[in-house]
């Protein structure tokens, strides 16, 4: 872990990033180059020897991604951080490189769709089982390990779309029982300003940069943060598998993270009154959302969590039709997606996550055809509570 006694705020502006900055800028200069030169012969062995921290390889790194690995590990109290072209290439890499045939991963049974289908179907075709445990089902995921044989356990926290927050402390306790086994949590919807799953006992944290790291919905990156070592490896296997972050999505990526911060506060707040006002209307079914009492996580996030988040998933009273209705009134948030940026966005997982589905296959995996998503952007918090007042207004 990092002991970098400055506060959060702080490290995301000015962490990772080196005085004087190349030609002395004051933000970290774009790198736009696919391959470096050596000197002479002697400067290459002294790279190849490890005497010198240069980079050879566009594909093994580059000036502007080691700015922003560097920044996003202090943010995660990491030793380490190697970033991705997206989200699900930083997930993919880590489970390849955790992973052998004849061994199995634990994933929690309402993690992302695109990491469930990339666990159950194609490490499946490699010899590598699984199983899927229930969210916060402690007893049920401890009865799912397989001694000597489990080697991962992958959760979400908070989860998309009912944001299900994960007790570390307890999966990192059932993490210490079993050799072996290395807890990877999907911090995405909490970003370090509200969860740092290492220092709750995670083994690596993994996020989707897409998201509320870049905060602008302008580029795609993924990352995996942990202990050198470990974070090493996945890095190897990456300059193998190609899929590397390009030096201006980097750039991108730091320029997100230095108002992180300001943005996932402004966030955290909107969400928790736009979650108090859905969950008094006559309109709405029900409100998921960590900082309601009555969300079966709120103990635990209250417990673990800074925040809870800019993200609000609800249910309209009524049908597909009639939800659709609202989320056409609605003059804010865009229909979108994605989730993070600046710009709220609102989508109706039935009809854009799980389009292909059924309703009764999307039932069989959570998905109710008057579910919305809102991930709220940084407006005003009073327009986008005047603008869903008036898009549920006789309904």
């Amino acid at each position: 872990m990092t002991d970098d006694p400055r506060r959060l705020a702080t490290l995301a502006v000015h962490a990772g990033e080196p005085r004087p900055q190349p030609g002395h800028a004051v933000v970290t200069p774009i790198a736009c180059t696919s391959t470096y030169t050596f000197r002479d012969t002697a400067a290459l062995r002294d790279h190849f020897e490890g005497r010198s921290e240069r980079d050879e390889y566009g594909r093994y790194g580059n000036p502007t991604v080691t700015v922003a690995e560097r920044k996003l590990a202090a943010l995660e109290a990491a030793e380490d951080c190697a970033l991705f072209a997206s989200g699900m290439a930083a997930i993919t890499t880590t489970l390849l490189t955790l992973l052998r045939p004849g061994q199995h991963v634990i994933l929690t049974a309402d993690g992302y769709r695109r990491t469930r289908q990339f666990v159950t179907g194609f490490l499946g075709k490699f010899g590598v089982e699984h199983t899927l445990a229930p969210p916060g089902d402690h007893a049920a995921i401890a009865a799912a390990i397989v001694p000597g044989k489990t080697r991962v356990l992958l959760a979400e926290s908070p989860t998309n779309p009912y944001l299900r927050v994960a007790d570390l402390h307890a999966l990192a306790q059932l993490r210490q029982h079993h050799r072996g086994l290395k807890l990877v949590i999907d911090s995405t919807f909490a970003t370090p300003i509200n969860q740092q799953p290492l220092t709750q006992g995670a083994d690596l944290v993994l996020h989707s940069c897409t998201k509320y790291l870049g905060g602008h919905n302008d580029l795609l990156a993924g990352a995996v943060c942990g202990d050198a070592a470990l974070v090493g490896m996945i890095r190897e296997l990456r300059g193998v598998l190609g899929g590397v972050l390009d030096p201006h999505s980097a750039y991108l990526l730091t320029r997100g993270l230095k108002t992180l911060d300001l943005r996932v506060q402004r966030q955290n707040a909107t969400g928790q009154r736009i979650a108090e006002l859905l969950a008094a209307h006559p309109t709405i079914e029900a409100v998921y959302y960590p900082g309601l009492p009555d969300h079966p996580d709120h103990a635990v996030a209250r417990a673990h969590m800074r925040g809870f988040g800019g993200v609000v998933s609800f249910l309209v009273r009524g049908d597909e039709a009639r939800t659709s209705r609202f989320i056409d009134r609605c003059q804010l948030p865009q229909i979108g997606p994605s989730l993070g940026g600046v710009e709220s966005l609102i989508e109706q997982p039935a009809l854009m996550s799980f389009y292909e589905l059924s309703s009764e296959q999307r039932l069989a995996v959570g998905i109710r055809d008057n579910l919305v998503r809102l991930s709220v952007g940084v407006e005003d918090p009073e327009d986008l509570l005047a603008d869903l007042t008036r898009a549920l207004a006789d309904l």
